[in-house]
């Protein structure tokens, strides 16, 4: 029996809403704290298959959400096609060597780097209750190649946008090389237990309409066709962060099955702008989880009844904070789970 979570996404408006939250496996709750403290560094945790499973577990465990997000990161495609990966400690991650210096054609590609994260997939997808969706996800083109180009994540992309105007032929190349591993990446969840799919684009916000068409939208579409081709029955979910009025297109184009808000868009608008009955996910301000009270009951279900004509999924409009605290998350839940449509 499916669980609600994978109901909605497949189209089905039901009166209670199923709720997770992305980055919910991680640095705000202590039992991932002290795992880390055990084992060591973000990486060697993500490749540790039993400690990658057993964080993704922690959040179902404490608090019950309707889907379990695979512990893992969107840079574990350039780290494959044959980038070094390091994360440091105050620094976020950094990729070697950087693309705007070398051609994607000098890099060997391992894709055994790709294994352990399927073992952590079985392992979850293993101890999860039917009720529970397991949930894979990758980077979308665009974000991961603007980390292969720059070596880092930067607040505006310079690296990635000044290649991909000066030098369009090469940039498409290290997009095509993405979407290739990709498709192949999502597949093997799939395979080893993932029941959908999201595709991160943390930084689609930052390109023009005509490179967002060339640059998101385009190669979006290519994965998501791709990966219907092999497993029609599995939604995919896809969360173009930033992309405003540029939403609607996305949601036309790319043959996503549903579409993340990010905490920018106004669910109102969405609701009106977005295709009939398209499930929508999101969309709280993460720093009203932070704040909690009054006022995060209030949005709470401001959201929850701007998009109560559709199927809806519960969520951040991105990723949990650090420090956000237990009860304000239980508070949440609570709310969510009180709210009659």
């Amino acid at each position: 029996m499916p669980g609600l979570l994978l109901n909605v996404l497949k189209g089905e408006n039901t009166s209670v809403r199923p709720i997770w939250l992305m980055r919910q496996a991680g640095r705000y709750l202590p039992e991932y704290r002290e795992l880390r403290a055990e084992t060591g560094g973000f990486l060697a945790l993500v490749y540790d298959s039993d400690a990658a499973a057993e964080i993704t577990l922690q959040p179902i465990r404490r608090f019950g959400f309707d889907g379990a997000i695979l512990f893992s990161d969107i840079l574990i495609v350039p780290y494959a096609m044959g980038q070094d990966l390091a994360f440091l400690a105050g620094e976020g991650p950094k990729l070697t060597p950087r693309l705007v210096d070398v051609a994607l054609s000098s890099l060997e590609a391992v894709p055994g780097r790709l294994a352990a994260i399927y073992e952590t997939v079985a392992k979850v997808s293993a101890s999860l209750t039917p009720d529970k969706t397991l949930l894979g996800f990758a980077g979308s083109p665009w974000t991961v190649a603007t980390y292969m180009v720059a070596g880092e994540g930067s607040r505006d992309q310079h690296d990635a946008r000044a290649m991909a105007y000066r030098d369009p032929e090469a940039f498409q190349e290290i997009v095509d090389g993405i979407v290739a591993v990709t498709v192949e990446y999502l597949c093997g969840q799939i395979k080893a237990g993932a029941e959908a799919v999201q595709l991160f684009d943390s930084w689609a916000g930052s390109l023009a309409p005509s490179e967002f068409e060339r640059w998101v939208i385009a190669p979006n579409a290519r994965i998501v066709e791709a990966v219907k081709q092999r497993y029609p029955d599995v939604p995919i979910i896809g969360f173009p962060k930033g992309s405003g009025e540029k939403l609607p297109a996305y949601a036309r184009e790319t043959g996503v099955d549903a579409v993340g808000l990010d905490e920018t868009i106004d669910p109102l608008w969405a609701a009106q702008a977005l295709p009939q009955d398209m499930p929508v996910q999101g969309n709280l301000d993460p720093l009203l989880l932070l704040a909690g009270g009054d006022e995060l009951a209030r949005q709470t279900h401001r959201v929850l009844a701007a998009l109560a004509d559709r199927p809806h999924v519960f969520n951040l409009g991105h990723g949990i904070g650090q420090h956000t605290p237990i009860a304000h998350v239980e508070q949440l839940l609570s709310t969510v789970r009180g709210w009659k449509g």
